[in-house]
């Protein structure tokens, strides 16, 4: 089945960036969709951005033209850089996927069946 392990990680200070990981093995993420998920201790888990199969991106309004989510197909590899961090981006960040059903369109909380185990952010100062 497939497998999801994020890495790239951090702590940073606020303004800083960092680039997110999320390697796959298992399988090809060529037919699905992937999204990226944030959550602090002790609240709920917090959509971030996601990527159909065909490329079509989405993001939280609170991440909006900081955080840009790409693929490498070449290294089955889905990345999310992050820039301008904010210190209410700290938070777990976790990589999920699922098949893909539409090319174009993605959600990020709804439906995702393989996750990857997480990699802390840290932003702060």
């Amino acid at each position: 089945q497939l497998q999801l392990v994020e890495s790239g990680g951090g702590s940073v200070q606020p303004g800083g960036s960092l680039r997110l990981s999320c390697a796959a093995s298992g399988s090809t993420l060529d037919y699905h969709t992937i999204g990226w998920c944030r959550q602090v201790p002790g609240k709920e888990r917090e959509g971030v951005s996601c990527i159909s199969s065909g490329g079509f991106t989405n993001y939280a309004d609170s991440v909006k033209g900081r955080f840009t989510i790409s693929r490498d197909n070449a290294k089955n590899t889905v990345y999310l850089q992050m820039d301008s961090l904010e210190s209410d981006d700290t938070a777990i960040y976790y990589c999920a996927a699922h098949k893909s059903t539409f090319r174009h369109t993605c959600v990020m909380l709804l439906g995702y069946d393989y996750w990857g185990q997480g990699t802390q952010v840290t932003v702060s100062s």
